[in-house]
């Protein structure tokens, strides 16, 4: 009984510790003072996954890494580098899974082959439901 206390409690208190207590980077949530660079890096952010919520870009997310992210792309932004630099630079830290958009190779050919795979396999299935609805 208290091994399953205790595993409950360490259940509950994992997304109480997932951030860290340190105060937010300088540019997590501070905007550049040149809009045109703001724009650059907004939309760069745009296209970057957050790798803590997965589900997020690190401009939507509120996660601690995608805070630092965010500062990291703005420092590099207000610097003079180009977000093509700046999203190579992340790809090669982080891996593909970083950008919404990942380039084809071996390691993401399924995710771009399957839709195209399933969208085969419902027309032949459809095919097939007309012609026997047809005869």
């Amino acid at each position: 009984m208290k091994r399953a206390a205790l595993a409950l409690l360490l259940l509950a208190a994992g997304p109480a510790v997932a951030d860290s207590n340190l105060p937010p980077a300088r540019l997590a949530y501070t905007q550049l003072p040149n809009a045109a660079q703001e724009a650059q890096a907004k939309a760069l952010m745009e296209t970057l996954r957050c790798l803590v919520c997965q589900g997020q870009s690190i401009a939507d997310s509120d996660a601690e890494m995608a805070g630092d992210m965010r500062a990291l792309v703005r420092e590099r932004i207000a610097r003079g580098e180009q977000p093509a630099a700046i999203r190579s630079y992340l790809i090669q830290r982080y891996g593909d899974y970083v950008t919404y958009d990942p380039p084809f190779s071996w390691v993401t050919a399924p995710l771009w082959i399957t839709p195209l795979v399933l969208l085969a396999i419902g027309l032949l299935l459809a095919r097939r439901l007309f012609r026997k609805g047809g005869a």
